[in-house]
């Protein structure tokens, strides 16, 4: 479990690249809602994370992809529910970018924890 969860934790870090790419280019370049930049750049960034841990860290061969990739979305849009509300929780006294990657590091727990207990089971 601890190597998965390595595993998981590496993936993780390239989908914060890819989170806070689009999050940074919806909402400074392009002037787009902070949360719906944050909920673009989460989505973004959840689905390249379900086709690295499928296949890097769980080495899924449910051939039920749908059904895989839609309970993991599930449990990414939980987390993202987390992740905005410690967004609107910490903003003010951390500032966006501080306060968002905070709800990185918990929303990632989250994310673990749900995807081996419930989706990744072997």
């Amino acid at each position: 479990m601890i190597f998965k969860f390595l595993k998981f934790i590496i993936v993780g870090f390239s989908g914060m690249i890819v989170d806070f790419s689009i999050t940074i280019l919806l909402k400074e370049k392009l002037k787009v809602n902070r949360y719906i930049s944050n909920s673009a750049g989460f989505t973004i960034a959840a689905s390249s994370n379900y086709l690295f841990n499928r296949y890097w860290t769980f080495h899924s061969n449910n051939p039920k992809i749908l059904i895989e990739y839609s309970t993991f979305f599930i449990i990414s849009l939980i987390g993202l529910a987390i992740n905005n509300l410690i967004i609107y929780l910490f903003e003010k006294k951390l500032k966006f970018y501080f306060a968002k990657f905070l709800a990185i590091m918990v929303t990632s727990l989250w994310n673990f924890t749900a995807n081996y207990y419930l989706n990744f089971t072997q």
